[in-house]
């Protein structure tokens, strides 16, 4: 990776863990929070098509729960170093923001308005 590349990450020092056939913290937290980003979508389909309200209550309180802790399992590997992100290019941003916005106006039943 040369050198601008590397500026681009965001990340902390990465906590070492023993290396084997045998699964080690840092797998057991990523196998967590995949098995947490899969429910929480499933928790969100079900919301969309629950037509009781208690039960789409329920399903909500459980969404929430699991949401959370999909977020404390993402700060725990992130706090460890297993999780980095890429710093967003500002042109990049500019560019996506630009074409969506376009295809927003003219896919808007209210013609092209300006914002």
């Amino acid at each position: 990776m040369n050198n601008d590349q590397n500026q681009q990450k965001i990340s902390n020092a990465e906590t070492q863990v023993q290396q084997g056939p045998i699964m080690n913290d840092r797998d057991f937290v990523n196998d967590f929070l995949s098995t947490e980003k899969y429910m929480t979508a499933s928790y969100s389909t079900a919301l969309n098509e629950a037509s009781h309200q208690a039960l789409y209550q329920d399903i909500l309180t459980i969404f929430n729960e699991t949401q959370q802790s999909q977020r404390d399992l993402y700060n725990l590997m992130f706090k460890n170093g297993w999780y980095s992100l890429e710093a967003a290019d500002n042109q990049k941003l500019q560019q996506a923001y630009q074409k969506h916005s376009n295809e927003i106006q003219q896919q808007s039943p209210y013609g092209n308005m300006q914002q």
